[in-house]
């Protein structure tokens, strides 16, 4: 393995998130509060960055272990450093409260340990949701996007941090793909922030809200969530655009080149649209007694689907007071997520299309052992070492899903709040049912179930292995 590479990778990255600490320090400056909590941060992060990138490394290689470690590593770093601001501050004065919120920053979880968000300071605050814009569409992805580096190097690092089965490049370099991936997220972010000043949100709101709807994060300056604006208009517009990053960039990619047929033969989009209307169809009708009117039933509806199936977790209602069926149904979507390629969460709605076809083909062949049958998804016949891989990632799923509610069951929390806060949190999905519904926080866990539930959110955005393979001794004997 190469140490000395990953080493100066990771510094690289270190003092990129301290350069994106000036955002926050202009906000406080703009409202007239002290920055030294990020000052101090940033000097501590430009230190570390240095002492690990000071010498450049001979052997600049970079393989699939390689890219794995890289990503797992600044991960865990980022939100390291990244938690030290709510500390400095004071307004997080516990370390481990403050990671716990940090790692669902980064990761777009927006699950909070905070019972008031108003009176945090307008930087902290601005931080804590311009991280989900970050960690949206990924820091790794970021780097490659405004940083330099070879393809030979940096094509593992992005097959281990962009989630979904499997990875690609849009064009020719893996840069360029880097470059056109967040052209496109920042122009849709800023066509977002100008939607909701139409709306009546401030610049500062929409740009806190608009970074939670681009990274699907959910944080919110408001304790009421958008619930608070009480606009019809806000909440359509949050909704389009929850479901709108919730799809995979690659069809932006193709609407810009013009190649609609490519966006036409998208079957997970066809999945992911039907998901949507079926879901959106039956909640509605079955909060339609609770609301009287099908118009505000629908409003609710459409919103919370998009929200939860994207693994956003805003909310405009209280759906833990909605009938069994409507929160069974937005439980069942925590875990298919948005589609790959996107900055949604959860399973991934190819994976699941995938492992639906793969049980009917089993079905098929069982009853007629001599026929053949492939399996075909967007038109072509699917690999056998995809199948592999997702069903490899279901299991590691399942058992990673099975110990986290194992040890949360240590706080006694009731087994909707233990079940459902682990779903929230390894879907990087953020409010959940019980204790930690959308009125409620994860304040009231203790020490290890946070420490639990912000391994489950990492493990959850970069799609478990990555995270496995630092716990590995084979990882790191030279080769």
């Amino acid at each position: 393995m190469n140490g000395r590479m990953i080493l100066y990778t990771i510094g690289v990255l270190l003092k990129v998130e301290a350069a994106l600490m000036l955002l926050p320090v202009t906000v406080c400056l703009i409202y007239g509060e002290k920055p030294w909590c990020f000052l101090i941060t940033m000097a501590v992060l430009v230190l570390a960055g240095q002492i690990m990138s000071f010498r450049r490394p001979v052997n600049k290689s970079i393989y699939p272990t390689e890219g794995f470690v890289i990503v797992g590593l600044s991960w865990i770093l980022l939100s390291l450093f990244g938690a030290l601001p709510f500390v400095l501050s004071g307004d997080i004065p516990r370390y481990v409260d403050a990671f716990f919120e940090t790692v669902s920053g980064f990761t777009t979880t927006g699950a909070s340990i905070l019972t008031d968000v108003e009176v945090l300071g307008r930087g902290v605050l601005f931080w804590r949701s311009f991280i989900h814009w970050v960690g949206g569409m990924g820091v790794l992805v970021f780097v490659l996007a405004v940083l330099p580096r070879s393809d030979a190097q940096m094509m593992y690092v992005m097959r281990a941090e962009v989630p979904g089965p499997s990875c690609g490049k849009l064009v020719a370099r893996v840069r360029h793909t880097a470059l056109i991936l967040y052209g496109i997220y920042l122009v849709m972010t800023v066509v977002l922030i100008v939607l909701l000043l139409f709306g009546g949100m401030s610049l500062y709101d929409s740009m806190i809200h608009a970074f939670g709807t681009a990274g699907t994060g959910g944080f919110s300056v408001r304790n009421l969530s958008v619930g608070y604006y009480d606009s019809v208009y806000i909440d359509y517009v949050i909704a389009v655009f929850m479901l709108l990053f919730g799809i995979n960039f690659n069809l932006y990619f193709y609407l810009l080149i013009g190649d609609l047929a490519g966006i036409r033969k998208s079957e997970e989009l066809r999945w992911y649209l039907g998901i949507v209307a079926v879901a959106t169809a039956i909640v509605t009708i079955d909060i339609l007694p609770q609301y009287g009117s099908p118009l505000t039933s629908l409003r609710y509806a459409f919103f919370q689907v998009a929200s939860i199936i994207t693994t956003t977790g805003y909310a405009t209602a209280d759906y833990g007071l909605w009938p069994n069926l409507s929160q069974a149904i937005l439980v069942l979507l925590m875990f298919i997520g948005a589609m790959a390629g996107s900055t949604g969460g959860g399973i991934k709605v190819s994976r699941v299309a995938l492992l639906v076809k793969d049980a009917l083909r089993e079905t098929r062949i069982m009853r007629s052992p001599r026929e053949v049958r492939v399996m075909k998804f967007e038109g072509k016949v699917v690999d056998k070492s995809i199948i592999s891989g997702v069903h490899a990632f279901f299991t590691a799923y399942i058992l990673l899903f099975v110990a986290s509610v194992v040890l949360l069951s240590l706080d006694g929390h009731d087994h909707v709040s233990n079940f459902t806060a682990v779903a929230s949190c390894v879907n990087n999905v953020g409010p959940a049912l019980g204790v930690c519904g959308p009125v409620g926080n994860y304040s009231t866990f203790s020490d290890l179930s946070k420490l639990v539930l912000s391994f489950d959110m990492l493990a959850g955005r970069l799609e478990i292995f990555p995270l496995l393979m630092l716990f590995s001794p084979r990882t790191y004997l030279r080769k």
